[in-house]
């Protein structure tokens, strides 16, 4: 496993360079929003710690027919609400916002400020669903004011190297398992909850058509684990991505999972240059595992900023020697790192899994819909499923023995 050691060095690293931080603020820019498309993708990346101040005017000053009123960013009284509104609570044609494809809606209306708690993307849209209620569309305005004033961020740090604390603590001895749980911000007008915990695992839709015959052969021949570099059996094979690599990396980009650094070196230097463009590092390495013989083709991971020392989700993927209807076929292996242990093999420390492995499996999966990527998810029991093992490391985990075949769209 990845040295311990360079985690702590990269974190002392970032907090270090985050005190020393300045807060800066942008011109307001200027987005047209209108029913004629769904979200207007405003292309500001937000890092967390920012604010985001939102206001908003009808684009019409008159309506043109008597009939249908001027679209208005409160929402428009008149209207009959609907379920299918992409944010049933507020009222239809409003103003409304979210942070990453997928991710839930926030209310904005007339005006509204975000603040950032984590990576995101900044979408505008009305609360529609089919033929609009009214006339027009809106002229919203934007600024971002980007990481908090020095102090401001201090405090952040401060809690965020004590959750990670918290964490190595609770994972030395294997008690007391973390949950974790974050929405991409917070409103001063609206609460909104996107929070998960990782004791409630997630629901999925999950199809009951049968997969194809062949695929089904190609996955009865699959390994059903990984191996470390002395050939060591670890983590079981419990998921299947298919796709094309473009696919595939678009995909977990939308459901906001992170390409792993590849080396040490990469890691402090992104680490320094992430810290001093005000950005969170949410990319550290993670080790090499083989399958088919040879190392991981990616690994990714879902983390919250400096707690990732003791806490992530995790996965690695490997590009399968087969292909399904001309379709590239991705073979993965997902964990989710609790805290710390002892390595079996040498007795140093080294990340401690949650054993409730089919967990991660459907964290995976379940990001994927989220996002609107997954065509289909469907649950294979193959030949001689894992149910109890034992990683590399020596850390016991268990399974109902199933690989999630997850069809991308």
């Amino acid at each position: 496993m990845f040295r311990i050691s360079v985690y702590f060095f990269v974190c002392l690293i970032s907090s270090a360079l985050y005190l020393a931080a300045q807060s800066t603020s942008q011109s307001p820019l200027e987005f047209q929003v209108t029913p004629a498309q769904a979200w207007t993708d405003t292309g500001l990346d937000l890092q967390s710690g920012d604010v985001v101040k939102i206001s908003a005017a009808s684009s019409l000053s008159a309506a043109i027919s008597s009939s249908t009123p001027v679209c208005d960013p409160a929402g428009s009284s008149g209207a009959t609400s609907s379920a299918n509104l992409p944010l049933p609570t507020a009222p239809p044609g409003a103003l409304i916002a979210r942070l990453n494809q997928g991710s839930a809606p926030v209310l904005i209306a007339a005006s509204n400020e975000l603040r950032i708690n984590g990576a995101s993307h900044l979408f505008l849209g009305m609360n529609i669903s089919g033929p609009p209620p009214c006339q027009g569309g809106f002229t919203v305005n934007v600024q971002r004011t980007t990481v908090v004033a020095t102090q401001s961020r201090g405090a952040q740090l401060k809690s965020q190297l004590g959750n990670a604390a918290d964490i190595f603590l609770q994972g030395q001895f294997g008690i007391n398992k973390p949950t974790t749980g974050a929405s991409d911000a917070t409103s001063t007008t609206t609460t909104t909850s996107a929070a998960t915990s990782t004791t409630a695992p997630p629901v999925l839709k999950v199809s009951n058509s049968p997969l194809d015959a062949g695929l089904r052969k190609d996955l009865d021949g699959l390994p059903r684990r990984v191996n470390d570099q002395f050939n060591n059996l670890g983590d079981m094979v419990n998921f299947v991505i298919v796709g094309s690599q473009k696919d595939v990396q678009a995909a977990l980009d939308a459901a906001t999972w992170h390409v792993a650094d590849t080396s040490n070196t990469s890691a402090v230097l992104n680490a320094i240059t992430q810290t001093y463009e005000n950005k969170d590092y949410l990319t550290m390495p993670m080790s090499t595992l083989f399958l088919f013989g040879r190392k991981q083709d990616f690994g990714y991971e879902m983390v919250e900023p400096i707690a990732m020392v003791a806490s992530r989700h995790h996965f690695r993927i490997w590009k399968a020697p087969f292909t399904w209807n001309g379709q590239e076929v991705w073979v993965g292996a997902g964990t989710h790192d609790i805290g710390f242990a002892k390595d079996k093999r040498n007795n140093s420390v080294t990340h401690k899994i949650d054993p409730a492995v089919d967990g991660e499996r459907d964290n995976i999966g379940s990001s994927l819909q989220k996002a609107d990527k997954a065509k289909t998810l469907t649950y294979y029991l193959p030949p001689n499923p894992v149910q109890d093992a034992k990683n590399a490391t020596g850390d016991g985990y268990h399974s109902d023995g199933h690989l999630l075949v997850v069809m991308l769209q």
